[in-house]
């Protein structure tokens, strides 16, 4: 989605990654049911996608 694809699962987070020009870009998701806002915070800036994706019509 949006250019990322789980790469792996290690517990309770799954691993994203998308693979850019130069670099690859990680982010760490948490399997919750519920977000803290610090962590959905840091899940937006870290993929660098805007924060419209993530919010709800």
């Amino acid at each position: 989605m949006y250019g990322f694809v789980q790469v792996r699962q290690p517990g309770s987070h799954i691993i994203m990654q998308q693979q850019t020009e130069n670099s690859t870009i990680t982010v760490p998701v948490p399997n919750y049911d519920e977000l803290r806002v610090r962590t959905l915070r840091s899940i937006i800036r870290q993929s660098g996608l805007p924060r419209a994706v993530f919010e709800v019509n």
